[in-house]
């Protein structure tokens, strides 16, 4: 079966995907909040949500894609197990989710064997693979062939800048998408309302937790209005 590609899993061009860090008191609480949040992000035409083990742990996320699966249509749904990544593909192919994300494909600790054996035999799972992930150690390798790298191992490179909610530099971005060329770069970390119109301009995707909750605490549930006020910028940014 043939690899899908990042282009195909999105209905417009340079999606938003909204963040749900499995916040709460006790798995009721998390997983209540955690539909509460595809639904705003589906009303207020988000792409795409990530359901990551951030506040909540491996079965809180098997459970929200449980009960989210066949809901939300427009939010295309994909996984970030932080704590054992491989397992977002079978997760992600048994409740219908498209895609995962790793903070890293260049980690030391990750199985490269394990991890290309889940790539064949999970084809039809994108994988948003981190290059210059927030708290992810460096490589030592220069720049190109870190990029390099990650491209034969995912279908669109995600990087951030120094932490959650710290804005990625403007001229890493540049610098990724002039070495990138066509293929796809997303930033993953810091865009908000000041700086989501130019950042949209380099890159082809955007991941947002921290913004959409007041003070970016990501205990916090996400505010409908931050989530509007920033689609409504994006759409600015799409028209042109």
């Amino acid at each position: 079966m043939e690899k899908i590609s990042f282009e195909r899993l999105f209905k417009q061009e340079k999606p938003i995907m909204g963040m749900i860090h499995l916040a709460g008191n006790g798995r009721a609480e998390k997983v209540k909040r955690a539909l509460e949040e595809l639904a705003i992000y589906g009303e207020e035409e988000v792409d795409g949500a990530i359901i990551e083990d951030y506040h909540g742990s491996v079965d809180d996320v098997q459970e929200v894609l449980k009960q989210s699966q066949g809901r939300f249509d427009g939010v295309v749904r994909g996984v970030n197990d932080l704590r054992n990544p491989c397992l977002g593909f079978k997760f992600a192919q048994d409740y219908g989710a498209k895609f995962v994300q790793f903070d890293s494909v260049h980690m030391s600790g990750l199985d490269l064997d394990v991890y290309n054996s889940m790539r064949i035999k999970f084809p039809n799972i994108v994988v948003l693979g981190g290059v210059g992930f927030k708290y992810i150690r460096p490589t030592g390798n220069s720049l190109e062939l870190d990029l390099e790298e990650g491209k034969s191992r995912c279908e669109a490179i995600v990087t951030t800048g120094s932490g959650t909610g710290v804005e990625t530099p403007i001229d890493k971005l540049k610098q990724y998408k002039e070495l990138l060329e066509e293929f796809p770069l997303i930033v993953g970390a810091g865009v908000d309302l000041e700086n989501v119109y130019d950042q949209l301009k380099i890159v082809d995707g955007v991941i947002i937790g921290s913004y959409f909750k007041l003070g970016g605490d990501t205990h916090r549930p996400i505010e409908r209005q931050r989530v509007r006020d920033l689609m409504n910028l994006v759409g600015v940014v799409r028209g042109f």
